[in-house]
């Protein structure tokens, strides 16, 4: 007899769990929140020119540098690969319990559909929808090889500095700012590229085990090294770019570009650094940073509904600058990573993966934590001395 779908979404214990997968999800949901926060605080241009709102200080031009070069676009490609992973683990580990594996896993991201629509309603940003709706390609292409989900991810990468500089050449800018962009294909189009092309990423890391802590501390040192060397200086240099140019709209679609392109060998460069961070003793702060990424979906749409009662309403007629945005994301970080692990410690998931999990399995999940809970098994490099197969987790 086949086991019930409740079996199939309970929570992922040990030997199975991941610690390493937790403290990259944890470092991803805190991460977005540093760029999101721009759009919850000031105006929509700013989001993609720092020059637009916000600054009235050098510690304003600061905190605006260092998030395009260290977290715009990156911590949200984290996000996405580990979306694409989550998909494909849930319906690796259906089928592996005699369970329709895409007819569960297809109604699963109908419902994430509905959670991101009702998060659009709150906030424009929402990237939940596309998720979801990229979910049956991944479905589809979850069995090929990692190389062919490498090259798949990066190619539909490559769309969005192609669509970039083609939009950049046909958009009469004169007299125009860079909200109005908003309305260009590109920025439809763009959004979409650059998630899909990371879930496809995403699945390939799942995969090989990388996302799992399976290889040596020598590869992620060596994945960390090259992947902050690339994109760094390609992030420095889209910044650069367009500082030079004075943030001209003539400029600011490809101006995009190098960002772009840094996103993949950053976000690569910042799993190597997790997953060390993982393998070392552990620390009030990863324990938590841990609970926070078990707790991914709860915090993701907490952060907007925060962001925008105190940004977008409550101050709403407070002239915000970085700084001042920066010390709200501070503020989140902090009471997030606290709630996260004293409901953890009580409840076996976070409220919004509790009804996800019921929903998807049309019947309340346990929500109790057990009072005997087996501790999750520390899967970081530390403690493996080879390679396993990636294709059992």
């Amino acid at each position: 007899m086949s086991p019930s779908p409740a079996a199939v979404a309970a929570p992922t214990e040990a030997p199975s769990r991941h610690t390493s997968l937790d403290l990259i999800r944890g470092v991803a949901v805190m991460g977005i929140l540093v760029m999101n926060a721009v759009s919850f605080g000031l105006i929509d241009a700013a989001y993609d020119n720092i020059s637009a709102d916000g600054m009235t200080t050098w510690l304003d031009w600061a905190i605006g540098v260092a998030g395009e070069v260290f977290v715009d676009q990156k911590f949200m490609g984290l996000f996405s690969a580990l979306f694409g992973a989550g998909i494909v683990l849930y319906a690796d580990r259906a089928e592996a319990k005699g369970q329709r594996a895409i007819v569960m896993s297809l109604w699963r991201n109908v419902l994430l559909l509905a959670i991101g629509f009702l998060h659009y309603q709150l906030w424009a940003g929402d990237v939940l929808t596309t998720y979801a709706l990229a979910a049956p390609l991944l479905l589809l292409l979850r069995r090929l090889q990692p190389r062919m989900l490498y090259l798949s991810g990066f190619l539909i990468m490559m769309l969005s500095p192609v669509l970039a500089a083609w939009a950049q050449s046909t958009v009469d800018t004169n007299g125009t700012d860079f909200g109005s962009f908003r309305e260009d294909l590109f920025y439809i189009v763009d959004p979409f590229a650059r998630a899909i092309a990371m879930m496809l990423i995403g699945v390939g890391l799942y995969r090989t085990g990388i996302f799992t802590g399976d290889r040596s501390p020598s590869f992620y040192r060596r994945l960390s090294v090259w992947g902050l060397g690339v994109g760094m200086p390609l992030s420095a240099l889209g910044v650069v770019y367009v500082a030079a140019n004075d943030f001209s709209p003539d400029v600011a679609l490809v101006g995009s570009i190098p960002n772009t392109l840094a996103t993949i060998p950053m976000v690569l460069g910042y799993i190597g650094l997790i997953v060390l961070w993982d393998a070392r003793p552990q620390t009030f702060l990863v324990v938590r940073l841990r609970a926070a990424g078990r707790m991914a979906l709860t915090n993701y749409l907490t952060q907007s509904m925060i962001g925008v009662a105190i940004l977008t309403v409550l101050l709403a007629d407070v002239d915000l600058t970085r700084s001042m945005i920066a010390v709200f994301a501070v503020g989140v970080w902090a009471l997030q990573i606290w709630w996260s692990k004293a409901w953890l410690d009580r409840y076996r998931f976070g409220p919004a993966e509790w009804l996800w999990r019921s929903a998807t399995n049309l019947s309340l999940q346990p929500l109790r934590q057990r009072t005997q809970e087996t501790r999750p098994v520390d899967c970081s490099v530390a403690n493996r001395s080879a390679p396993t197969d990636p294709g059992r987790h």
